[in-house]
């Protein structure tokens, strides 16, 4: 298990495309990414892996032709390519998921 001491409080927010933000930092060789989506997110396939936890909200995962839900105190892992498409629905106001990433 990985312990991770980042003050994302003095982080400024991005909004990278409308319906989501994020707060990146460095750590140890790897990016951690605390992201914010909110129901204003519009349905987009992804190819990008993604290994995160779910800190608040609810959302659900179209992942090869099935859908996972996903709740506070969850794992999230997706590999990366074109054979794991995704797309996210945001089921609850906003979802905070931290995800960690290899840099």
């Amino acid at each position: 298990m990985f312990q991770y001491k980042v003050d994302f409080d003095s982080i400024p927010w991005e909004n990278p495309i409308p319906g989501l933000r994020c707060k990146t930092a460095e750590y140890e060789g790897r990016r951690l990414r605390l992201v914010e989506y909110t129901r204003e997110l519009e349905p987009h396939w992804c190819e990008n892996g993604h290994i995160g936890y779910v800190l608040e909200g609810e959302f659900e995962i179209e992942f090869n032709r099935e859908m996972l839900s996903f709740s506070p105190g969850e794992g999230i892992s997706i590999p990366p390519g074109p054979g794991h498409r995704h797309r996210g629905r945001v089921l609850t106001d906003t979802v905070k998921v931290i995800f960690v990433e290899e840099t």
